[in-house]
């Protein structure tokens, strides 16, 4: 069993070295369903998203597939979000777990943009009133297990969808994750491996341009031309974090969390976080999140949560303050239910 565990763990150092340099402002803004790494959850948020290896439940579908087993029961998760430029994202996840067989859960995410005037090369000033509203949205799907009493593992698979008028984008995104309990005081390691899939483009009629052949015989046919659209790779990163019960006694627990984020398409992130909770019932929560990237806009988070049992049974309400730099700060309203 020893050797099994050493096994993992030199998986996974072996992974996390191979990304530690993986960030670069070169690379900066050329990926695209940026969709894909928008947060969740009103617990992990609070903690400035570094709790990878802390997490679990219906909240573990977005962060860290792995802590998916860790419920017992079945938890269902909405997350409503106040996002910036006038964009709301709504979250909906559930998961329930199949004795001797794992955990399973659906997960998905749709952002909203509102109606956007529609401008045209002969309209440019939208002088009809026209609008549109483009529909970016994922769904998901996630198998979690714990393996040993020490080693859970976890796999997430997406479909994308992207639509912006006439064009559309569709693509497959997977996430894996790891959690390595030591057994030692609550400390705990995790990986999680997110966004990996092949390159999306877009394609649709909105690429279509008519156009009349030049000198041609009157009733000539009116030609149509197709701009193709160049594809795009997903934001891949590696997320790695320890979690730490540094307070666990009688009525009282507060957990230390920080983790390292090695970004694909910028420059790579480090993020901390505490929790307080008193009774399992009311929680205090704060966070940091930084980066070398010039002109980074995240910062300090801060929310707080109650929760109210009865019998098998729970029900969570959490709200976080996210802390954003050129647009209104962001703001979380979470709901959990648990039976």
């Amino acid at each position: 069993m020893k050797m099994k565990h050493l096994f993992i763990i030199s998986i996974i150092l072996l992974v996390a070295a191979s990304s530690l340099y993986a960030g670069g402002s070169e690379r900066l803004g050329t990926a695209g369903a940026q969709e894909l790494r928008i947060p969740v959850g009103g617990r992990s948020t609070a903690m400035a998203g570094a709790n990878i290896a802390d997490v679990q439940g219906a909240e573990a579908l977005y962060w860290n597939p792995a802590g998916v087993a860790f419920q017992e029961g079945t938890e269902a998760l909405f997350t409503h979000i106040e996002y910036f430029a006038d964009i709301n994202v709504n979250y909906f996840g559930v998961m329930t777990n199949v004795e001797d067989f794992g955990a399973l859960g659906l997960h998905a995410k749709v952002i909203s943009y509102g109606d956007i005037p529609l401008t045209t090369i002969n309209d440019p000033t939208n002088t009809s009133g026209q609008t549109f509203n483009p529909t970016f949205s994922i769904v998901g799907a996630t198998y979690s297990r714990i393996f040993t009493d020490r080693v859970s593992f976890g796999l997430s698979a997406h479909l994308v969808n992207e639509s912006v008028e006439q064009v559309s984008a569709h693509g497959l995104s997977f996430d894996f994750g790891f959690i390595y309990n030591t057994l030692w005081n609550g400390l705990k390691f995790g990986i999680s491996i997110k966004n990996y899939g092949p390159k999306m483009g877009f394609d649709g009629e909105g690429f279509n341009e008519d156009y009349e052949v030049p000198d041609a015989e009157p009733g000539t046919q009116v030609k149509t031309a197709r701009t193709v659209s160049s594809d795009f790779e997903l934001p891949a990163y590696v997320q790695l974090g320890l979690a730490w019960d540094f307070v666990n006694m009688d009525l009282n627990r507060a957990v230390l969390v920080g983790s390292f984020q090695s970004n694909n398409f910028s420059e790579d992130e480090f993020r901390g976080g505490i929790e307080y909770s008193y009774n399992d019932m009311f929680f205090l929560r704060g966070g940091y999140v930084g980066s070398d990237q010039d002109s980074y806009m995240y910062g300090a988070t801060l929310g707080g949560g109650l929760k109210y049992s009865w019998g098998q049974n729970a029900i969570t309400i959490d709200y976080t303050w996210v802390q954003t730099e050129y647009f209104d700060d962001n703001q979380y309203f979470t709901a959990k239910f648990s039976f």
